[in-house]
């Protein structure tokens, strides 16, 4: 038992230093080995720098140097980058002096003549002709096997760990990684709103206070919401607010923003989703029906009213349906209220109109494209029942760019939801945005735009599983990678 148990202990640390290595490769998780585990990568540093200069590695380098400054190398190198700087001021018509020249020439001959090094020096390990030296990853290898290293490094280095559990599983690696990408996302919309209203020429203490606003007036106004502040100062503190959930007051009404838009902001989450999964289970029969059938009376019947779709304006087709069927008919009621299921009808009708059309004809262009491949034609000459292929085959290929635009459309919706809120008067977070904007409420506005970007966000890395979930190619990528 105790030789297995070693065994088990060694193979464990095999793993470790394996993960760690592959990862040293990657220049980003490199970069985050070595600040994550900082403790650990000076200890590792110190010694890998000592068997650097035990092993003979330095003084071969030096030898190499010696020999190729023997040779001539450096001042041919130098030759060469003085002629080619006295060249290229010649062809642009400039006059440099002699000592410029000398100083950019011996800068140029520097930089190649270390690149030369390093070049025969890469090739004299490749070929055998020197032994290789230790590197950094494979000392941190061999450190592990000694036990005080191994737990001074889970004691100290236990963020590193975890990025390297993270690293060990391809799928929690995948979600990880966008959902860090989505974090830049995130910063970078905050940002951009920010400087756009930061440079709006529209004054939010004007605008609040009105014309009859003194200049002391405005001046306290700003300095009460810190708008007196320099540009960088007042975005850390909005990014600050933004990822403590604290966005503070608004300037019109001074009601808690974090407050108001976890008010408003699931109403138009729900009318998105729910328009999302009712435009998905008609479009997607449609399409499949229309593909299976070109050139149909069925195909140019759903493309035709799919292409109504993609052309009526949502707010048009809101004031229709309030005509129609709560003026005229009086079946529904004209305003959104959310104690009552029949007035989120209309708004989930309109919202998801555009959204079916889209889906439908990219399920069609894109089973129409797979139906025609060679597999799902050798899938038929062997007997297969054209139901199974199309099912098993063909559909779930077709897949991938119709996700695409589910998660495209969606966005879309929920961030344009405000013109369909308008017109059925829903107090949700497009609408918000919207009566904000024209003061404009700085807090108030990043916090709708912000947490809608972080949905939308989201909803990408959860695209992208579906990727992963549909296509085996995918799943096979992940591990590899």
């Amino acid at each position: 038992m105790t030789g297995d148990a070693a065994a088990t202990g060694y193979g464990f640390i095999d793993r470790i230093a394996a993960i760690y290595q592959k990862m040293f490769l990657n220049p980003a998780y490199r970069l985050l080995l070595l600040i994550l585990g900082a403790p650990i990568t000076l200890i590792v540093f110190v010694v890998y720098q000592y068997r650097k200069a035990k092993d003979g590695s330095r003084e071969h380098e030096h030898q190499l140097r010696a020999s190729l400054v023997a040779s001539g190398a450096k001042e041919r190198l130098l030759g060469e980058a003085r002629d080619q700087l006295q060249r290229k001021y010649r062809f642009f018509g400039q006059t440099v002096s002699d000592d410029r020249i000398g100083r950019e020439a011996e800068q140029l001959a520097d930089s190649r003549f270390n690149a030369l090094v390093k070049e025969r020096l890469t090739t004299n390990e490749a070929a055998g002709k020197e032994r290789s030296g230790p590197s950094y990853s494979n000392t941190f290898g061999e450190l592990l096997s000694h036990p005080l290293f191994l737990a001074a490094t889970i004691i100290l280095g236990l963020p590193m760990y975890a990025l390297m559990a993270v690293y060990s599983n391809p799928y929690v690696k995948y979600i990880a990684e966008r959902l860090f990408m989505a974090l830049f996302v995130i910063l970078g919309v905050a940002f951009l709103v920010f400087t756009i209203l930061y440079i709006s020429p529209m004054s939010p203490a004007a605008n609040i206070l009105g014309e009859t606003a003194t200049d002391e007036q405005i001046s306290a106004f700003n300095r009460l919401y810190g708008l007196d502040q320099p540009y960088l100062v007042q975005l850390w503190n909005t990014i600050r607010d933004i990822f403590t959930f604290d966005l503070g007051r608004s300037f019109a009404g001074n009601e808690d923003v974090t407050a108001s838009i976890a008010n408003k902001f699931p109403v138009t989450l729900t009318l998105t989703v729910v328009s999302t999964l009712i435009a998905v289970l008609i479009a997607l029969p449609i399409g499949i029906i229309s593909a299976t059938r070109p050139n149909s009376f069925f195909d140019y019947t759903f493309m035709f009213i799919a292409l109504l779709g993609l052309s009526i304006p949502n707010f048009w087709q809101g004031l229709i349906f309030i005509l129609n069927f709560s003026i005229k008919w009086s079946w529904l009621p004209a305003t959104y209220n959310p104690g009552n299921w029949l007035s989120a009808i209309m708004p989930i009708v309109v919202l998801g109109t555009g959204l079916t059309a889209a889906v439908a004809r990219m399920t069609r262009s894109s089973t129409l494209e797979v139906i025609h491949e060679d597999y799902i034609i050798t899938a038929r000459a062997k007997g297969l029942a054209r139901r199974n292929v199309l099912w098993k085959h063909a559909v779930g290929n077709a897949l991938i760019p119709i996700i695409t635009v589910i998660g495209l459309q969606f966005g879309g919706m929920l961030g344009g939801a405000a013109v369909t809120e308008k017109v059925f008067n829903i107090s949700g977070i497009g609408s918000y945005i919207v009566d904000k904007q024209f003061i404009p409420d700085i807090p108030a506005i990043m916090g709708g735009v912000v947490y809608t970007a972080i949905t939308i966000s989201i909803i990408n890395v959860i695209v992208d599983l579906m990727y992963a979930f549909f296509d085996p190619r995918i799943r096979s990528k992940m591990k590899q990678y």
